[in-house]
């Protein structure tokens, strides 16, 4: 996809470097996890059963999840590594606050 996709908006300070492909994969699986979701919502105004209606929205958790962990694996690195590089008003993450973040996915 192409960058003006994305919107315009310039990156934050505290907004990890993350690699293109990397990025757009999260995209794929964000995207993905739309249309499944619209999918449950047309389910259950269809009547669907409980079975096929729980089916997809854990399908949309696990969609979700895998977008969450692919950020946080992809940051992981310069996440730890930054804090030389960055202004001295934007403390770096540590080890205890980096495993509470992706712990938050768990």
């Amino acid at each position: 996809m192409a960058s003006e996709d994305r919107g315009s908006a310039p990156p934050k300070a505290d907004v990890a470097k993350h690699d293109t492909g990397d990025i757009d994969a999260v995209f794929t699986r964000l995207r993905r996890a739309h249309g499944q979701l619209g999918g449950v919502i047309a389910m259950i105004e269809q009547g669907r059963s409980c079975r096929d209606v729980v089916t997809q929205l854990a399908a949309v958790s696990r969609a979700l999840d895998r977008a969450g962990f692919k950020i946080i694996a992809s940051g992981l690195r310069d996440c730890i590594t930054r804090s030389e590089a960055q202004p001295a008003d934007v403390p770096a993450m540590s080890i205890d606050e980096l495993e509470k973040l992706f712990l938050s996915l768990a």
